[in-house]
């Protein structure tokens, strides 16, 4: 299914999210409004890898980021593992790979930097200065 947020429209799969498609997209528009920061969904995490860097984007707090090489410590693996996993989740926005920056600068994100950066802003994080 389709959302749309700030103006992007991103492809989620909502096969995996326990809610009809306008619960789903109630909670987006709230989201966006800044009438909530954490989305209240019953989600099936894929059971691989990319699940548990997922599992581990949602307990990253609203206004807050980590880098590929934090998730990666906590998950055993590499930076770029974690990138690659992350460009695989089928529920960007409300999984929030969005919160998952490079040390330095914001790096990769599916629905391109600008989003990510209008994401982040909306959210209060603190945004790697890439100059």
């Amino acid at each position: 299914m389709r959302i749309r947020v700030f103006g992007h429209e991103r492809e989620i799969d909502g096969s995996r999210i326990d809610a009809t498609p306008t619960t789903i997209r109630e909670q987006v528009q709230e989201y966006e409004a800044g009438e909530r920061d954490a989305f209240d969904l019953e989600i099936e995490f894929p059971d691989d890898f990319t699940g548990s860097v997922m599992r581990t984007m949602t307990e990253i707090p609203a206004g807050e980021t980590r880098t590929y090489g934090a998730v990666a410590s906590k998950l055993e693996t590499a930076p770029i593992a974690v990138g690659q996993a992350c460009g695989r989740n089928p529920i960007p926005v409300i999984v929030p790979c969005h919160r998952i920056v490079g040390v330095d600068s914001l790096v990769g994100y599916t629905g391109g930097l600008d989003l990510k950066r209008q994401l982040l802003e909306h959210e209060g994080a603190a945004i790697p200065d890439e100059s």
